[in-house]
């Protein structure tokens, strides 16, 4: 992704997840994380790959897909409960992507979960997620949201100035170093793991300030997934306004579609759209970051590299569902008829089943004081905001 005139440095900045991964012994702040403690942070993200298991995949996969496949059809079973808060007024709020995640991560921090489970954990939320946010694109008719597409990235603009420059302040104000304070503003502003994995190198970043904003970052936008959609409800926002709220202030693409989809399909199709919007601008957003740092030494950002695949595939199916293409987007066998996004909902929750599995709560809240206090400042400045501009501009 970056290329440096430097040999050491470049070596230190490719080696800096693998240090991360591979050192052992007790976690504190000021450590580099376990390989499980990053691992189950980076999956949040559902965006970089982790290393691959040695062993037979046919022997280490199956025991983590049986166990959130279980999970995501209980999930479904109480998802489909005919009694508040499962049915209300005809709805159904409380999505079952929200209930998987919300009962894997109480099963992995109450009970004791075998580590057979984390290769087919890892590889569910590798593979499942990119599939799921290219399915959505079929629930999606670009028709609908051309009128404020201008209007809605102009909100993601703003908003992702404002999460940086909050987020900075903070952090400079509560005595983090500049790199963790830069990064953190990165993960906020952005997307998540992957925009502070991709920052660092620029800001000559130490470990320790690696595993500070991404633990925070992680944190946080989970604590935000299950908020948001109460918070839209109580606020009476539309579809379309929770839609862009949710896609500009949720940190993370997977915590995004969870909670739009919690509030409705079209918020969800229009959070994914416009948190995809977000993520399209990780490149400019970082060739900003390397102008203001003022480094002139040699290395390179190359834009293509930063714009995941399933953007493309999202946006193509979109296009083909809005000029009607294709004769249907629908998989029908045997009289059962699938529509793709809800197949992308199934995979959903499957992934979510997986991550929630992999989250240890104890090894995120460790990740820092400070950094929580500055991320939740940051975080709650970048939701205001957003808030407004959509109440304005919606």
């Amino acid at each position: 992704m970056f290329e440096r005139t430097d040999a050491k440095k470049s070596g230190r900045t490719r080696g800096l997840l693998h240090m991360a991964f591979t050192h052992a012994g007790t976690f504190s702040p000021f450590e580099p994380m376990s390989g499980d403690a990053l691992l189950s942070l980076d999956s949040m993200e559902g965006l970089a790959e982790a290393p691959r298991a040695k062993a037979d995949p046919w022997k280490t996969l199956p025991p983590g897909y049986a166990a959130a496949a279980l999970i995501a059809l209980a999930a479904y079973g109480i998802h489909y409960l005919p009694f508040p808060p499962f049915l209300t007024d005809g709805r159904r709020p409380i999505s079952a992507s929200i209930v998987a995640i919300a009962a894997a991560v109480l099963l992995r921090n109450v009970l004791t979960v075998p580590k057979s489970l984390m290769a087919g954990c890892k590889h569910i939320v590798r593979n499942a997620i990119p599939v799921a946010i290219v399915l959505t694109g079929a629930g999606l008719d670009l028709a609908q949201v051309v009128g404020a597409g201008p209007r809605a990235m102009g909100i993601v603009v703003a908003s992702l100035a404002v999460a940086a420059a909050a987020a900075i302040w903070l952090g400079r104000l509560l005595g983090l170093s500049p790199a963790a304070a830069a990064l953190l503003g990165s993960g906020t502003a952005i997307c998540g793991t992957s925009a502070i994995v991709a920052a660092a190198p620029l800001v000559d970043a130490r470990d320790e300030d690696v595993t500070l904003s991404v633990g925070a970052v992680s944190l946080l936008g989970l604590v935000l997934m299950f908020l948001l959609p109460l918070a839209g409800a109580a606020l009476d926002l539309s579809q379309r306004q929770f839609g862009v709220w949710a896609g500009v202030s949720i940190h993370a693409v997977p915590q995004v579609i969870a909670a739009g989809f919690t509030y409705g399909g079209e918020a969800g199709t229009i959070a994914t759209l416009t948190k995809l919007a977000r993520v399209a601008l990780l490149a400019p957003f970082l060739i900003v970051l390397m102008m203001l740092r003022g480094r002139k030494d040699g290395r390179s950002i190359h834009p293509a590299k930063l714009v995941p695949g399933f953007l493309w595939g999202f946006l193509i199916l979109a296009a083909l569902h809005t000029m009607r293409l294709v004769p249907s987007l629908d998989w029908e066998r045997h009289g059962v008829r699938l529509p793709l996004p809800e197949i992308g909902n199934w995979l959903l929750t499957l992934a979510m089943a997986a991550i929630g599995l992999e989250v240890n709560l104890r090894l995120l809240i460790h990740a820092g004081g400070r950094a929580l206090l500055a991320g939740a400042g940051a975080t709650l400045i970048l939701c205001a905001a957003s808030l407004w501009l959509v109440r304005l501009l919606m």
